[in-house]
């Protein structure tokens, strides 16, 4: 019977060495398969990671370019606008310098001058071409004698009694005249009003 029961145990001991080794086999292969998509995983992230460094680095790259560029335009708009407000009244005051010219030479001509009429025409003529370089400059004369008193554009030094039942609320007379420049108020007219 001993031999009996032994070899069942053997067949059974055989049976489950066989299946023990066929596992460790299948365990073997396994971990070989393991170790190789480990090291294909290391080496995908590896690149992915090299990827993102060079991207990165290029980012980098265009924002400190961009910096640079805001930087040197930034300074360029400091520059010109400096410039600018330097030589903002070069040009009013190059179309000035003929005016002066004409006052100079009237100046040298009253005083030797016997007739007022032609100095009064002088200065005449001087004046207009004064007004008309300041109208070619935008400069417009503000409206105010005999108009309604506006806030806007006049500035009330004075209220009188109106002469005329008609003025009453409106300019009666211009002490100081206002100008515009481009349809801004430069200077208000100070007027004395009606009442």
């Amino acid at each position: 019977m001993k031999d009996h029961h032994d070899k069942p145990e053997s067949d059974d001991a055989l049976k489950a060495e066989s299946m023990t080794t066929d596992a460790e086999k299948m365990s073997d292969s396994g971990d070989d398969q393991t170790d190789e998509t480990n090291t294909q995983t290391q080496q995908d992230g590896s690149d992915k990671n090299e990827e993102c460094q060079a991207q990165l680095k290029e980012v980098q790259d265009k924002y400190i370019r961009l910096m640079a560029e805001f930087d040197n335009f930034r300074k360029r708009s400091m520059k010109e606008r400096t410039d600018l407000i330097k030589s903002a009244g070069e040009d009013i005051i190059i179309n000035l310098l003929p005016v002066m010219d004409d006052f100079e030479r009237g100046l040298a001509a009253m005083e030797s001058a016997q007739d007022v009429e032609s100095v009064k025409s002088g200065v005449l003529l001087i004046y207009n071409k004064f007004k008309d370089l300041l109208i070619q400059r935008g400069v417009k004369e503000i409206e105010a004698s005999k108009q309604n008193f506006n806030v806007d554009v006049h500035e009330a030094i004075t209220k009188i009694p109106a002469p005329e039942e008609d003025l009453k609320g409106k300019v009666v007379d211009v002490i100081q005249k206002g100008y515009c420049l481009n349809d801004r108020v430069i200077r208000y007219a100070k007027v004395v009003v009606g009442e």
